[in-house]
């Protein structure tokens, strides 16, 4: 799921910047890196969904929980409502115009709920372990977690700002239109 939701879902953000070729080529993988990113997080959630009934351990309990359906939930939906609205069948010019910038934002806020979800995750993992006197609570294992929490927030924060500035060429324009 962290690879699905975080790390190929933060690839198909940037497509759009980092993809050279034409709009359709950009669009055609941003679709392609959502979807493999949809079924690795759908693959994850049977997953645990599994682990959980072989281990007797009760369902949707934690706000990690919570939180991991709602975005697995809400990015299919996403992904679905992208697919009918700008490549298959394709909504009306217009239609794609208005919901674009709104797809756009929903995405990122899916990227960013993906990432709490990840950092809560670990922050249950830990205090888990921790409670059961797995680790210690300054171990190295309980540092690692805490560093790649810390490295999922910047990597986030990394690609939203990515994300949301303004391409190449384009600051020019920005600077024009206000002199």
């Amino acid at each position: 799921m962290l690879i699905g939701l975080v790390v190929i879902n933060g690839e198909a953000l940037l497509a759009y910047k980092t993809v050279s070729g034409t709009k359709n080529l950009k669009k055609l993988v941003h679709l392609a890196l959502q979807f493999l990113a949809m079924v690795l997080s759908l693959i994850g959630l049977w997953t645990v969904w599994k682990f959980h009934n072989e281990r007797e351990i009760d369902h949707l309990y934690t706000l990690h929980s919570w939180l991991g359906l709602s975005c697995v939930i809400f990015f299919s939906l996403q992904w679905a409502t992208g697919f009918y609205t700008f490549w298959y069948p394709g909504g009306s010019r217009s239609g794609r115009a208005s919901l674009l910038p709104w797809h756009a934002l929903f995405g990122i806020f899916l990227y960013v709920l993906a990432i709490a979800t990840s950092v809560s995750g670990l922050l249950e993992k830990s205090i888990f372990m921790q409670s059961a006197k797995m680790i210690e609570r300054f171990s190295t294992e309980a540092m690692y977690m805490n560093s790649l929490g810390m490295l999922l927030i910047l990597l986030g924060a990394l690609v939203v700002l990515a994300v949301v500035s303004p391409g190449v060429g384009k600051i020019d324009t920005y600077r024009g239109s206000s002199e």
